[in-house]
């Protein structure tokens, strides 16, 4: 299979200087494991991985595979390796299997690999480029159709089979390759850091995503089927298997490298003692819907990626009657998180729903001074709403009346740049309240400017806790004909980079740093606090927090819009105020106390 004709382009390798602090680089020596709740989804990596060092030597390679073709300036020279040649994974009694963790990996050299996805709207498909670097020289080849379904990475990319003690196969699958996964170098003298986002997003409504692994790098192979929950292996020893599929081989000139790994599965160690305090039901199917993000997601991140190896239950958090009892495996990225299994786990000290753990961004010392002033042609942010998504109907969630019928959904407003949205809270002695300054930065990020947005509160409902931007976003229910509103209602939002909805916007940070919202967005006795919005990232609230819901017991059946509106006072300064609204159609049925809807795809979308 061969890619499509070449394509010469001009591609940004580097993002431009922020003043959110934020770099653009992932150290291979970093720690991996608390990050990226998360978020993905955040950017975010594997809990197991908090420092990686792989041997660039195939263990258990499938004799006569090869060496790979002499390399071809600019061409990455791709093969697949495993780092060890056994593993032990534990089956918790919460989870519904092991995620088969085996320790492949993807090395690269030569060239990075680097790929752009995008859709130009949600009426035309997903279409995957490489990119092909070579000096100063760029080109770009149509991937064939069929590599790519979603942004969650390349289809169907890995063949594994694992067979047990007797040599009976008794799992043979197939799985998604992100090349964006927890990644580390593979030699010494190749790029200390990682330039590249940190995960795939799993948003139902990403328009565009970059996928890539630096020269010299590996990128770890393993993902989470979220709608299976782990493969169910019993307890015992195994051997498994694992190869590339031919299509991948043929296309990116691989060998056919076939590592063969020892597997014991053992019981989780603390299993009975009840020290998470964690229910073990599983979820129900029916509030299986996907989302996915970088960050932190505010309820439970930008999908079938990335999941840890095998870490100790989270810390006991509340989990409400939207069908939230179980919690997802920890410390797992935002963006490759299916929300359909990963229900709201609530915020808090080093656990945040699944965003990265990442270090609070710091307010200026002090309230700006001078005259408030926007220069004319200062760079703003244009933030725009995504239809809503996740929508279910529940009995209720904190603050919510018991024994009604609620419509839940999950919603995000996202920055399509070309300027962070930069927003600081400065605290009164004694006050209830942060008065809010948005600024404004030149190209080389100096502060040029700022303006007075309304106020920070503190919330205290459980499940948020934090400081919110009061009036960040607006909800409501609207009749069939779009006139009327039905239902209403407004939510303020502690401003972090859950979701990664399209990074191939101009000045688009792939690095974001505000994805952890037990960092992001303060604590109770703060006396200032900086919420940030990145070019190209989203802020997700789920439909698990409380006061993302519409009360509908005794609403008349049939159909109706859920409206999202961004910035609906406009205190915000942004480029664009025609674009902040989006719908999404429902159908409502049923009776008081069973309610049903229906929600029918939007354009090539199916994200109910």
């Amino acid at each position: 299979m061969a890619l499509a004709d070449e394509e010469p382009m001009t591609s940004q390798m580097t993002n431009p200087s922020s003043p959110t602090g934020a770099t653009s680089a992932t150290s291979s020596t970093g720690s991996t494991g608390g990050e990226d709740r998360r978020s993905r989804l955040k950017r975010p990596g594997l809990a197991a991985l908090a420092s990686l060092t792989v041997v660039a030597a195939v263990a258990g390679a499938a004799p006569g595979a090869g060496a790979a073709p002499a390399a071809t300036p600019g061409k990455p020279q791709l093969k697949l390796i495993a780092a060890s040649n056994s593993v032990t994974l534990t089956r918790y009694e919460w989870s519904e299997g092991v995620s088969l963790q085996l320790g492949t990996y993807v090395t690269v050299d030569n060239a990075p690999l680097e790929f752009q996805v995008t859709r130009k709207s949600y009426k035309d498909p997903i279409v995957a480029k490489q990119i092909l670097r070579n000096g100063k020289t760029v080109k770009t080849k149509t991937l064939p159709a069929g590599t790519v379904d979603d942004f969650s990475g390349l289809t169907g990319f890995l063949e594994i089979s694992v067979k047990n003690a007797a040599g009976t196969e008794v799992v043979k699958t197939k799985g998604n390759f992100c090349p964006s996964n927890a990644s580390g170098r593979i030699r010494p003298d190749a790029p200390a850091t990682n330039h590249y986002p940190q995960s795939c997003s799993g948003n139902p409504w990403t328009l565009g995503s970059v996928w890539g692994t630096e020269k010299g790098w590996a990128t770890n192979t393993t993902s989470w089927d979220y709608e299976r929950g782990g493969v169910d292996l019993p307890v015992g020893e195994y051997t498994a298997q694992v190869r590339v599929a031919k299509k991948y081989r043929d296309l990116f000139g691989m060998p056919d490298n076939r590592p063969t790994i020892k597997v014991t599965v053992r019981e989780d160690p603390d299993a009975g003692e009840g020290g998470a305090g964690l229910t073990t039901s599983k979820p129900s199917s029916s509030s299986a819907h996907h989302g996915g993000g970088h960050g932190g997601g505010h309820g439970g991140d930008h999908s079938t990626q990335s999941a840890p190896a095998g870490q100790p239950a989270p810390d006991s958090h509340h989990y409400g009657p939207r069908g939230a009892d179980a919690p997802t495996p920890p410390e797992l990225p935002y963006a490759l998180v299916d929300r359909g299994r990963a229900k709201h786990l609530g915020d808090g000290a080093g656990h945040t729903d699944g965003s990265r753990i990442a270090s609070a961004l710091k307010a200026n010392a002090k309230r700006p001074t001078g005259k408030a002033s926007v220069p004319k042609n200062v760079p703003k942010p244009d933030l725009r709403s995504l239809p809503a998504w996740d929508i279910a109907i529940t009995d209720g969630e904190d603050g919510d009346v018991a024994g009604k019928d609620y419509l839940a959904f999950s919603a995000n407003v996202w920055n399509a740049g070309p300027a962070p949205l930069v927003v600081d809270g400065f605290r009164k002695p004694g006050a209830d309240l942060m008065d809010a300054y948005q600024y404004f930065y030149d190209a080389k990020g100096k502060q040029i400017g700022y303006t007075p947005t309304g106020t920070m509160e503190w919330d205290p409902r459980e499940g948020h806790e934090h400081w919110h931007f009061t009036d960040f976003a607006s909800y409501r229910l609207l009749s069939a004909d779009k006139t009327k509103q039905v239902r209403s209602g407004k939510e303020a939002f502690c401003l972090a980079n859950t979701d990664a909805i399209d990074y191939t916007v101009k000045n688009a940070n792939w690095d974001p740093q505000n994805t952890d919202l037990s960092t992001a967005c303060g604590s109770q006795d703060a006396i200032s606090v900086r919420e940030v919005l990145d070019v190209g990232s989203g802020d997700t609230y789920t439909q698990y927090r409380p006061g993302q819901s519409f009360e509908i017991t005794d609403l008349p059946n049939g159909t109706y819009y859920i409206q999202v509106i961004a910035n609906p006072e406009n205190r915000l300064q942004e480029t664009n105020h025609k674009n902040n609204i989006a719908l999404r159609k429902v159908v409502l049925g049923g009776t008081p106390g069973a309610r049903t809807v229906q929600v029918p795809p939007h354009h090539l979308v199916n994200a109910p």
